[in-house]
C-alpha cells in the first residue's frame, strides 16, 4: 500500500476509534463497563451497525472502499464468512476486519484516557 493511502486509512482508522470510544464510553455509563463492554461482547456496544454506518459517511460501502480497507489490514486475522457474491463477501470481510481493529484501538484509548485523568 502507498505511503499516501497508508496515512489516510490511518487517519480514518483515529477518527472512527475516536468516535466510537466515546459513544461507547457513554452508552456504558464510564470507561470501565466500556472496556468489560468490548472485552466480553463488542457487539453489545452495537460495534457492526458503527463500522457499517462509519463504512457509509466515508464512502467505504463499495467494492473499491472494502479492498482499501483489506489492503490497509492485509496481516490480520479475520473469522471464516459465509459465501456469497465477491462484492457481499469484500463487505463481509472488511468490516469483519476493520471491527476487530476498532475493538483493539478502542479499548487501547480508553484505557490511555483513563490513565491520563
Amino acid at each position: 500500500m502507498e505511503i499516501f493511502l497508508r496515512q489516510q486509512f490511518e487517519l480514518m482508522l483515529q477518527d472512527a476509534t475516536g468516535n466510537f470510544a466515546e459513544r461507547t464510553v457513554y452508552r456504558c455509563g464510564g470507561p470501565d463497563a466500556a472496556l468489560e463492554a468490548l472485552r466480553t461482547d463488542p457487539e453489545s456496544v452495537h460495534r457492526g451497525e458503527f463500522v457499517r454506518a462509519f463504512f457509509q459517511e466515508n464512502l467505504l460501502d463499495n467494492p473499491a472502499g472494502h479492498a482499501f480497507v483489506l489492503q490497509a489490514l492485509e496481516n490480520r486475522t479475520v473469522p471464516a464468512v459465509e459465501g456469497g457474491t465477491v462484492g457481499e463477501v469484500l463487505a463481509r470481510l472488511s468490516e469483519a476486519a476493520f471491527a476487530d481493529v476498532l475493538t483493539t484501538m478502542t479499548s487501547q484509548l480508553i484505557q490511555r484516557n483513563q490513565f491520563y485523568s
